[in-house]
């Protein structure tokens, strides 16, 4: 029993890794259920922007010390402005890397000292904070599948540093010296640069509006804990406790502001604004509203062999020719001529042959009799063709019309090795073109008929040059057209 137990341990690692194939990158793989619409999650595959950058400002009031910003004293409002730089990791949660600076003003009674009457101080601060960032409305957001929504509630929460410098100034009577100097004891002046005793928390919520696709609305309202009893300007001073109305812990500050979200990256949309249950949910319902009716050719059918392009495996099948259910041109002999082109379609045959095997007995007697053919005579330097001919070229037509078009001829023409190459060449030409196109007059296929001037390259009494003197009749001989079947 504990063997069988121990072998059953044993091989759970060989189950999960029975599939892993972590050389092959290609998508689809075993993991992607053979979808044909799935590639590796990296910044490329991403649909929606992350980063953004935020920017504001508005007022900054001490609302917890011995000096506040709002009490029977007065009002007194402060300001302030932040930048940040925001990275969302999800559609409900968020950094926020913030920097911020701002003024304070605030006023408390002497109650130590009830003669001395107001205080009166300014706290300047900067600061650099981490704020974490919920997106309480993504948490409730409803679902219906075509919804679009412009409005979310955030919460915010995150740690800080600060440094910040106050100035106070008392309204109590000035101190005259016997010498008559006269001493302001009024003025008192702190400094706190940047440390961990300057560190302080922060909370508070807001409401962000989607304007565009690159940029929102950003109202917020922010509630500082500073932990330090000095940041309103009171506290314990030189003569001993000034304005300590409470015994406090910590000066404590509420800011509020306006400002926007500069949404960074190339999508239309920005994650905190992305649902994507929803996006998937309308697809769904796009989907079932689709027709149920299937879709046939949906590429089309390009070569138009009634085979749709989707499965066609020979895309530029010819017009005309019989298809099997692949898209592939039938060739019933398997010779390599489709049955379209192929003269024995039941025979094996030669592709320059139309798909026929060798020629018949009766067609090389044919051929050799046209090879034989020859004996038309021109006049002097010229390629018009003798009236005597004609009765020649007659029976030249007859005989090469009893072949099928698979059979090609060249017309050749000669001449004799009077004059220049040149002028022969051209000359031998001009009457290959005009025997031709007298066999086409007849009623013979011109594609079948291929001229071909040799000059005096191709005699047939090669023993005649323009250093020997021939008789006139070997030099007609040479003037001469005759055929040669193509191979």
């Amino acid at each position: 029993m504990k063997l069988g137990l121990l072998t059953l341990l044993l091989s759970f690692p060989s189950l999960f890794l029975a599939q892993d194939n972590k050389e092959n990158s290609v998508y689809p793989n075993t993991y992607t259920s053979g979808s044909a619409k799935v590639s590796k999650f990296d910044n490329k595959a991403k649909r929606y922007n992350d980063w953004a950058i935020t920017l504001g400002g508005g007022t900054s009031i001490m609302h917890h010390g011995d000096l506040t910003s709002l009490n029977q004293d007065g009002k007194n409002f402060g300001w302030n402005a932040y930048v940040g730089l925001a990275k969302q990791v999800s559609d409900k949660f968020g950094f926020e890397l913030q920097y911020q600076t701002g003024k304070t003003k605030q006023t408390g009674r002497i109650v130590t000292r009830p003669s001395y009457g107001l205080g009166v101080a300014t706290t300047r601060y900067n600061q650099v904070s981490l704020l974490g960032d919920v997106n309480f409305s993504n948490f409730f957001r409803r679902t219906d599948n075509k919804s679009s929504f412009r409005w979310s509630l955030h919460g915010y929460a995150g740690i800080g540093l600060q440094g910040y410098e106050f100035e106070r100034d008392d309204d109590k009577p000035l101190t005259t010296l016997p010498n008559g100097n006269v001493i302001d004891e009024n003025y008192q002046k702190f400094k706190q640069s940047f440390g961990i005793d300057s560190f302080f928390y922060q909370g508070g919520a807001g409401v962000k509006y989607n304007l565009s696709k690159r940029i929102d609305i950003d109202t917020r309202v922010m509630y500082l804990i500073s932990g330090d009893d000095e940041f309103d300007g009171g506290g314990e001073t030189a003569d001993g406790v000034y304005n300590q109305i409470k015994r406090n812990f910590s000066d404590n500050m509420i800011v509020a502001n306006v400002g926007v979200t500069i949404k960074l990256g190339k999508h239309n949309t920005h994650l905190s604004w992305y649902d994507a249950q929803n996006e998937a949910l309308r697809k769904i319902v796009a989907l079932d509203s689709r027709s149920v009716e299937p879709i046939i050719c949906e590429r089309g059918d390009a070569d138009k062999d009634g085979v749709c392009d989707d499965w066609d495996r020979e895309l530029d099948t010819p017009i005309g020719a019989r298809v099997d259910g692949a898209g592939k041109a039938l060739d019933m002999d398997l010779d390599g001529v489709i049955d379209l082109n192929d003269a024995c379609v039941t025979v094996p045959g030669l592709a320059k042959n139309k798909g026929c095997p060798y020629l018949v007995d009766e067609t090389l007697e044919i051929i050799e009799e046209i090879n034989r053919f020859e004996g038309i005579e021109f006049e002097l330097n010229k390629d018009v063709i003798r009236v005597q001919s004609y009765a020649k070229l007659d029976n030249a037509a007859e005989v090469i019309k009893k072949l099928n078009s698979t059979v090609k001829f060249y017309v050749i023409g000669g001449t004799d090795t009077r004059a220049s190459d040149s002028y022969n060449f051209d000359l031998s030409q001009r009457r290959a073109n005009a025997v031709k196109n007298y066999l086409v007059s007849k009623g013979v296929n011109p594609d079948i008929l291929i001229t071909e001037g040799r000059g005096e390259k191709d005699l047939k009494y090669p023993e005649c040059n323009p250093a020997t003197k021939c008789p006139e009749w070997k030099n007609e001989a040479n003037r001469r057209v005759y055929f040669k079947a193509a191979q």
